[in-house]
C-alpha cells in the first residue's frame, strides 16, 4: 500500500520518539492503530456497500436479459391452445388407462418381509 522502506521508518521513529517523548509513545502508538482500524472498518463498510449495488445492478441486467430470451422463446413456441390441450388430454386418457386405487384395501406386508425383523433373525 504504502512504500516506506527501512530508512524512512527508522526516521519515523526518532521524530516520534523526539517529538512524543518515550513515555507517552505506547499510549501513542495505541490511539493511531485505534484510528488505522476504524479507518479500515470504515474502508470495508464503504466498500461492502459498493459490491452490494454493483450485485444489485449486474441482477437487474440478467432479469431484463431473462425477460427478453423469454419474450423471444415464447414468440418461437406459442402455448397450445384449450383445444389442443383437450384433445391431447382425450388421446393420452385413451392410448392410457387410469387405475383407480380408491377402492383397493391396504394390507400391511408381512414382518418377515422387512430385513432385520425380529422373526427373520430367528429364522437365520
Amino acid at each position: 500500500m504504502f512504500d516506506i522502506g527501512s530508512t524512512e521508518l527508522l526516521l519515523i521513529v526518532i521524530v516520534a520518539i523526539v517529538v512524543i517523548g518515550p513515555k507517552d509513545l505506547p499510549r501513542a502508538l495505541y490511539k493511531v492503530g485505534q484510528v488505522v482500524g476504524k479507518a479500515r472498518g470504515m474502508a470495508r463498510h464503504f466498500r461492502t456497500g459498493i459490491d452490494a449495488m454493483v450485485r444489485e445492478v449486474e441482477l437487474q441486467e440478467l432479469e431484463k436479459k431473462w425477460a427478453e430470451q423469454n419474450k423471444r422463446i415464447m414468440a418461437e413456441h406459442p402455448p397450445e391452445t384449450a383445444s389442443d390441450d383437450s384433445e391431447s388430454a382425450a388421446g393420452a386418457a385413451s392410448a392410457q388407462p387410469q387405475l383407480d386405487l380408491a377402492d383397493t384395501p391396504m394390507t400391511p406386508l408381512p414382518t418377515s418381509a422387512y430385513p432385520g425383523s425380529p422373526k427373520n433373525d430367528e429364522a437365520a
